[in-house]
């Protein structure tokens, strides 16, 4: 993307909630990207932000090759932020002190308002107190020539510090997460304040610059985009047909793993109401019968993706060529499938080409959404006009029911759990619910289970039930239905879905690091 020059980079030296940052960035206004300490001076010259912010870590400055804040970027004279490890590392490289602490402060403390700042203006007001979320072991016991203590805890003298001179400010607590309820209050003003940024980045200047791009990046060329029936895709479907019209052939593979009327309603939308030209390859067979067998979760991911990328690589030979392959990556897919601690990577989102496509593919990607979170995604359909049906709809994950099958494919499974699905989420919008969830779905579990039903003995499968809120997908909380719903929606399933005779709701939630919630 060409970056707007008021941005903010995020330098990460490996927390788990890193990408939280980014999203307080966003939510002030103000484009920020994340990149790893080891790029991070590569990012610094290319991005030219206003700002920088450095990331909390696992890592102790103290150990030996420890991640390091760049040169250059100490160099710059650009404002900084440190958060946690970043206030010890800016500290560490700043002729401060940290030591190892007799002992850590972690979850819920309170910090008392000492002094004035520009970090607190319009924020935080001097003799306040604010809960806050810690989280280290380390400590800083000696402040860098500069600084001076704003705020403190009980555990933390130098709980937030500031050198106003050169715009550098750091604290020891976390303000990205939800248990700091102030904390984007300071990454708003740092950002927009201290930075000096106006706050006016909008999914209308992401679209405008990014159809921008497209055009400039293909040219003449062809463009195949795989639709899956999500929101990703459809959306990054509809912004590259706006830049570059009927040179975009969108190709549906109907894999058999769809949700119920899921595959009518992507083809009666690109066709009917798009008029996208647009190719629906029925391959349920091909899918199934590559399942076969396959119990490995990451062995599903791995068979599906390849299987999807052959049939498009069929499909651009037969519509007489294509140069490039268009896809609805996300930020948290690239975020989620790099190594940012200087280790070896780990491909979280396998069933994406987040790394690029086989070399045997003479096709370039074209990704326009892969600087965006979901719900700045649903922001840009909005932006684009795409009806609420699409726009509003739960993620569902490239793979499928695949994945929500544990154990072996079937298509009996698939039926099975489609219908249950149906029944779950029909009762979850007669609730009136469905937009206050952020995803709903139904897990048909490698369990059978005894049960009698009417005068007669069953032996059948157990389903279990998920729904959980988020605003970002990167955390999540159970959702906690009303004392009578779970009862009602299980009493429908048994009673209209063959195959299930037991029904269990999953109350588990997805704290901050837990990669991935299908």
């Amino acid at each position: 993307m060409t970056h707007p020059s008021d941005s903010i980079l995020i330098v990460d030296f490996g927390s788990q909630v890193t990408q939280l940052i980014a999203r307080r960035v966003r939510e002030a206004g103000v484009y920020s990207e994340i990149a790893p300490f080891t790029t991070a001076a590569d990012a610094f010259e290319r991005m030219q932000p206003k700002g920088v912010i450095l990331s909390g870590s696992p890592a102790s400055v103290l150990d030996e090759n420890s991640p390091r804040i760049p040169q250059a970027i100490l160099d710059s004279g650009v404002p900084l932020l440190g958060i946690c490890y970043g206030q010890q590392v800016m500290m560490h490289q700043l002729g401060g002190t940290v030591t190892l602490g007799d002992s850590g402060e972690f979850g819920h403390a309170v910090i008392e308002i000492r002094d004035t700042c520009a970090l607190f203006d319009g924020a935080w007001e001097t003799g306040e107190s604010h809960q806050v979320w810690m989280s280290h072991g380390d400590k800083v016991t000696e402040l860098a020539p500069g600084f001076r203590p704003v705020a403190a805890s009980q555990g933390a003298p130098f709980a937030v510090i500031a050198d106003d001179a050169r715009h550098y400010y750091a604290m020891q607590f976390h303000p990205e997460v939800v248990h700091t309820p102030d904390g984007a209050k300071l990454i708003a003003t740092f950002a927009r304040h201290v930075c000096g940024l106006s706050g006016d980045w909008t999914m209308a200047e992401f679209r405008a610059t990014k159809i921008a791009e497209i055009r400039a990046q293909v040219g003449s060329g062809k463009v195949i985009c795989g639709l899956s029936g999500g929101v990703d895709s459809a959306v990054a479907a509809v912004l590259i047909h706006e830049a570059i019209g009927e040179q975009l052939t969108c190709v549906f593979v109907d894999h058999g793993l769809m949700r119920s009327g899921e595959a009518d309603q992507v083809v009666t939308l690109f066709r009917n109401h798009y008029h996208i030209p647009l190719v629906h390859v029925d391959a349920e067979e091909t899918f199934l019968a590559g399942l076969a067998g396959v119990t490995d979760p990451e062995a599903k991911r791995k068979f599906i993706g390849g299987a999807f990328i052959d049939i498009f690589e069929a499909e651009a030979k037969r519509i007489g060529g294509a140069d490039f392959l268009a896809q609805g990556t996300l930020y948290p897919d690239v975020i989620e499938s790099v190594s940012f601690t200087g280790g070896p990577s780990v491909t979280i989102k396998s069933h994406h080409n987040v790394g690029g496509l086989p070399a045997r593919m003479k096709m370039q990607l074209v990704e326009p959404l892969r600087e965006l979170f979901k719900d700045e995604v649903r922001a840009l359909g909005r932006e684009l006009g795409l009806p609420e049906i699409f726009v509003g709809r739960h993620p569902f994950p490239g793979p499928g029911l695949a994945i929500r099958i544990p154990g072996e494919v079937t298509k009996e499974r698939c039926d099975i759990l489609r219908k249950a699905d149906s029944v779950y989420l029909d009762e979850i919008r007669r609730a009136g619910l469905y937009d206050t969830i952020w995803q709903a779905f139904a897990v048909l579990l490698p369990v059978r289970s005894v049960g009698v039903m009417g005068d007669g003995r069953t032996y059948d499968n157990v389903l279990a039930l998920r729904a959980v809120t988020s605003t970002d997908g990167m955390t999540a909380q159970a959702f906690q239905f009303p004392g009578d719903f779970l009862p009602r929606v299980a009493t429908r399933i048994v009673n209209e879905v063959r195959g299930v005779n037991r029904v269990t709701y999953d109350y588990t939630s997805k704290p901050p690091g837990t990669i991935e919630w299908e």
